[in-house]
């Protein structure tokens, strides 16, 4: 008898949505949780900060047969000024990330959500290997930083490329 892995069925069906029930909520903060201070540890214990109290947390649901399952990945944004949003904490799930659509569709989630909401400047700093990602969603470098002791790039939205597919 053979005894292979027998690994979870991962559809490639996924929404992304604003995180309003309890067990997204939940789920967006143990995701997090998993990926920046289990797997990066760049946080020890627990990640949140002050910007949690105003900021939109935003997931990936994962679903089969169109029943939500989980959460696979996560974003948060915020408006730090009048018309000046950011974005971070940005992740996605261990099993999922093979589906290269979860980053990209939560980005442009945060982005035509802080749009709506009377965006003027969509700004994150995101870690180095990620810049290609958001270059090619229509972002561009504006600084080279050091965060959490890791090479990180501060990167602008180019709002056009997210505005006129608003609903």
């Amino acid at each position: 008898m053979i005894l292979e892995e027998v690994r979870p069925f991962r559809c490639g069906d996924v929404g992304f949505k604003l995180a309003t029930e309890a067990w997204e909520l939940r789920a967006y903060y143990a995701l997090r949780r998993r990926i920046f201070c289990d797997e990066q540890r760049l946080f020890e214990g627990d990640d949140r900060d002050d910007v949690d109290q105003c900021a939109v947390p935003i997931v990936a649901v994962a679903r089969t047969a169109g029943v939500a399952e989980e959460v696979a990945g996560v974003v948060r944004i915020w408006e730090e000024e009048p018309g000046e949003w950011f974005g971070g904490r940005l992740g996605t799930d261990r099993d999922h990330r093979k589906n290269g659509s979860i980053g990209p569709g939560l980005i442009r989630l945060a982005v035509r959500t802080a749009c709506r909401r009377g965006c003027i400047r969509f700004r994150a700093t995101v870690q180095e290997r990620n810049v290609k990602l958001f270059e090619r969603l229509g972002w561009t470098v504006t600084e080279s930083v050091q965060a959490f002791g890791l090479p990180h790039a501060r990167m602008q939205a180019e709002l056009s490329r997210f505005t006129g597919a608003v609903s």
